[in-house]
Parts: structure tokens; sequence; C-alpha cells
């Protein structure tokens, strides 16, 4: 099935908020997020993530690091 077309052209994303706030239609913005690399010690993973957790950042992925001893954490929180 095809996606219904409104019977304009493909616009950028800035034109189509544009146009709906002439329409008087909101519309969300995108949101901005920041991006952290975190060393874990494998001994204190819940005490490292629980402190930067509490500062309002999300665990997005955990991957081994350099060492096989050591795991780096990937977080990201909304830019404000």
């Amino acid at each position: 099935m095809e996606p219904a077309h409104s019977g304009e052209p493909n616009q950028s994303p800035l034109a189509l908020r544009t146009r709906a706030r002439r329409r008087g239609i909101t519309v969300g913005l995108m949101t901005k997020w920041e991006y952290a690399t975190v060393p874990l010690l494998v001994h204190a993973t819940k005490q490292i993530l629980d402190t930067w957790g509490e500062d309002g950042w999300e665990l997005v992925q955990v991957v081994p690091g350099p060492n096989p001893e050591q795991l780096v954490a990937y977080l990201k929180r909304e830019k404000g």
C-alpha cells in the first residue's frame, strides 16, 4: 500500500513545520540529545550507572572496552 499523498512535492522538515505553523497546527520539535561515554569498573558498575542516572543520564548501550576486564557505557540525556 502506498502512503497517502497530499498533492504537494516533498519538502524539508523546516518547510513543513513552517507551513503547519501558518495553519495554526502545533508541531513538536525534535529532541536534542547530549551523549557521554563512561568506562565501567566491573566491581562498581551499578554504583557508576546509578550516579550518572541521578544526573539525568539514560543508559543506551554497554560494549567491551580496550581490555577484557573493562566495559564502556554509552549514555544520553536531553539537552536543556
